[in-house]
Parts: C-alpha cells; structure tokens; sequence
C-alpha cells in the first residue's frame, strides 16, 4: 500500500470513526513532537544522579504494598530522602491512593497534607468497595497526616493558609491535568529550597512519558523551567535549586549503580 493509499484509508477511517482521533492526539509521539518544537528538549529534562543526590543513600521503605498503581519503592525512597535531607517540615501530596507515599513521608516530616477525590466521587468508577476502601489505608491513622477531600482542579489550597516544604504531584496523570496541578502548586512553595517531585514523568526509568513532561513545563513558570530534572532509576521529575551537577539521560545506560533490597514481610491487623 502506497502513502496515498493510507492516506485514503486514514481519512476514511476518521470520517467513519472520528473518535480515532483522540488516539493519535493522544499518542506519545505526538506529545514529544511538542516537547521538542516548543522546549527543544528532545532528550527529555536534564537527569540527577540518584548517588550525587544522595551519596551513600540507605533508606527504609515502610509501609509498601506491591499492588497495582503504587510508586515504585525507589520513588518513595526519594520522596523519603528529599525529606530527611531538606528538614522537611510540611508535605503536600496530590493523589492519597493506599497512603504508602504520605506514610512513608510522614515518617520522617512533622506536617503532611494529602489531597484526593471523595470517597463518594472514587465510588462512580465502578472498582467496586474495595477499591474505595483501599484508599488512605496505610496512612488513615497516623496523627500527622491530614486528610483533604477535593477535586485538585478547584480545590481552596489558599484555604490551607499553609505553603510547604515539599510538593508531590501525583494526581491524575493527563496533561491538561498536569499542566494545571503544576501552575497551580508552585505559588504554595514555602522558599527558595522548597521541592516539587511529580510521579510519572517516566513510564519506566528510562522511557518518558512525554504527555506529563509536556504538562510540567507548561504548567511551570517559565524562569523556573532551567530547574526541573528527572531522577536516575526513578519515575519522577523533580523541582529544585541548587541541585548537583546533571547530564543528559542515556538510553540503555550500563547499570553503574546497582541496590540492596532487604524484603520484610509483616500480617496487617
């Protein structure tokens, strides 16, 4: 078939099923083309070295679940050592889930704040009440951590009368939303070393998911832009000043660094 031809057949195809579109706007090339004409970053954000970050990293990760749609161990262990290493005093979180990243933080942060959808408005997806029930709990007990119930869209952060330390967005993961949660949450960053992490800038450590990198530099103010990088072997995408040396991301890299994971497995009551 020639390119005329497809082009034939695609037109066609769009005429008769016009919701086809959504695939191709929403197809990861189409959001990396923007990317790259608008931002010219065709390699993705500037990387941190997980090691230069932390030299010598050794952090606990409790509690974690190993079920569907958590972070990944390694992108709470971040979110756990950005804590520790910045004095980490209030925490704000887009996105509660079972609680296992605000958990973890609350560990070692006097004040963690977690946003996420009524349950009421979790129910209308149709997962059933255990889906329901899954949420905050890991964290629906632990005295530092306040629950907020809201969409993050029109949510009163200014209500909080708060601003944080440390910001992770987590939240819904498409770039409208993306690119809104992240204009929105930088007027709440409490100073000059204060931190956003955002999850799934990567579906993989070493694949971009260029729909949420698109969503955060847009969403970003523009002077702040030259301070956004993603973190080795991790999911995330990180806001910070003074951050060490970076360097550009490696396809395929060696593994010049490798873990220790000590697995306990513990009954919940």
């Amino acid at each position: 078939m020639n390119k005329a031809e497809k082009l034939f057949r695609a037109v066609s195809l769009l005429v008769r099923k016009p919701w086809l579109l959504n695939l191709v706007i929403g197809h990861q090339d189409y959001f990396r083309d923007k990317v790259v004409k608008k931002f010219g970053l065709e390699h993705g954000l500037p990387q941190l070295k997980l090691d230069d970050l932390f030299p010598g990293l050794h952090i606990t990760v409790e509690p974690f679940a190993f079920l569907d749609g958590s972070s990944w161990p390694i992108d709470l262990a971040l979110l756990k050592a950005l804590a520790v290493r910045n004095g980490v005093q209030d925490y704000l979180e887009i996105g509660t889930w079972r609680g296992e990243s605000v958990a973890n933080v609350a560990s070692v942060a006097k004040n963690c704040y977690t946003l996420n959808l009524p349950d009421e408005q979790v129910a209308l997806s149709g997962n059933g009440p255990l889906y329901v029930a899954s949420h905050r709990f890991f964290s629906k007990d632990l005295p530092n951590v306040t629950h907020l119930f809201g969409d993050s869209s029109s949510f009163d952060f200014d209500g909080l009368n708060k601003k944080f330390d440390m910001m992770f967005i987590d939240g819904d993961h498409h770039y409208e939303a993306v690119k809104r949660d992240t204009a929105r949450l930088f007027a709440f960053l409490k100073s000059g070393d204060s931190i956003i992490v955002w999850h799934d800038y990567g579906a993989s450590p070493e694949t971009i998911r260029w729909d949420v990198l698109l969503g955060i530099l847009e969403g970003c103010p523009p002077e702040k832009r030259q301070h956004l990088y993603h973190v080795s072997n991790t999911l995330c995408a990180v806001y910070m000043k003074n951050a060490p040396t970076s360097c550009r991301a490696i396809p395929y890299e060696l593994p010049m660094r490798k873990f220790s994971l000590d697995i306990r497995l513990e009954k919940v009551d």
